[in-house]
């Protein structure tokens, strides 16, 4: 299993900054709608599994398996380029402008939500026999989190929508730290159980993930559920997304930039007064 030291993974995040930066818009797309997808399976499957077992934590436990799979995949979710394109734009990299990454976080957004909406007409469909039956105790219980995280929120006005923006922040800490365990290892294992860690975490303490919400959203409005698709983005989307890129890029992108790439200089020693030669102590 093998490790690479902190110097080693930051410099891989600044490299991976800059070729999101720097990719097609036909990539982009591609691999940002393959990771909507892919993480909109992962959602119901955890989902599907607590409604039947009637554990949450063996959903959360479960879950990863989708963020695992996408990113060996060398796809793309929102989450992950908050956190990586600005780094590049810190260092400097040749052509790198916020326009590029404005560019980059837009195509992605429309990639991953292309994604997750289209997993939603399909998982909606199966639920309900083409809209001819019932959806049955999943499709009720996306409904009721469809409603219980907007309309709930709603109710408690600014205090709600902050509530959704730091529920933003502390899960793209989380998610942001599984998209630097798939580059501290070198052997598929290693990233594995890296990225496994902080997704379990973010999923069982339901905190809102923007691109996971991008599925969960539409299909509780096609399951029933009693709000609006502005009621989505206004009471969930919107402070989701802002608070994922503000806690993943200050707790993460930027912590482990500044203190493992762009270190600061190191203490100077001086000798103490009245030491034996060679004693020095910290200035």
């Amino acid at each position: 299993m093998a490790y690479l030291a902190p110097t080693e993974f930051v410099t891989k995040m600044v490299d991976a900054g800059e070729s999101k930066i720097y990719m097609s818009t036909r990539d982009t797309l591609v691999r940002a709608y393959m990771a909507g997808a892919i993480l909109a399976l992962a959602a119901v499957f955890a989902v599907t599994v607590g409604t039947m077992t009637g554990s949450h934590l063996i959903g959360s436990i479960l879950f990863p398996v989708g963020f695992c799979m996408l990113y060996l995949m060398g796809f793309d979710l929102l989450t992950g380029v908050f956190v990586l394109a600005p780094l590049a734009w810190l260092d400097r990299r040749p052509g790198v402008t916020w326009g590029g990454i404005l560019r980059n976080w837009g195509l992605v957004f429309l990639g991953n939500f292309a994604g997750a909406l289209t997993v939603a007409v399909m998982m909606a469909f199966v639920f309900t026999m083409g809209f001819n039956t019932e959806p049955g105790a999943v499709g009720a219980k996306l409904s009721s989190i469809g409603e219980a995280r907007t309309l709930g929120y709603a109710e408690y006005g600014a205090a709600g929508w902050f509530t959704i923006f730091i529920r933003g922040m502390l899960c793209n800490w989380m998610v942001s730290m599984g998209v630097v365990g798939a580059m501290i290892s070198t052997n598929v294992s290693g990233k594995v159980i890296a990225m496994w860690m902080p997704i379990m975490l973010f999923f069982f303490m339901a905190f809102e993930h923007s691109v996971v919400n991008m599925f969960l959203f539409p299909t509780a409005i096609m399951m029933g559920g009693d709000f609006s698709i502005m009621d989505y983005f206004i009471w969930n989307e919107i402070p989701t997304a802002l608070g994922n890129l503000v806690g993943g890029l200050a707790f993460t992108g930027l912590t482990l930039y500044s203190t493992h790439y762009k270190t600061a200089p190191k203490r100077q020693l001086t000798p103490v007064a009245g030491a034996k030669p060679g004693k020095e102590a910290l200035a």
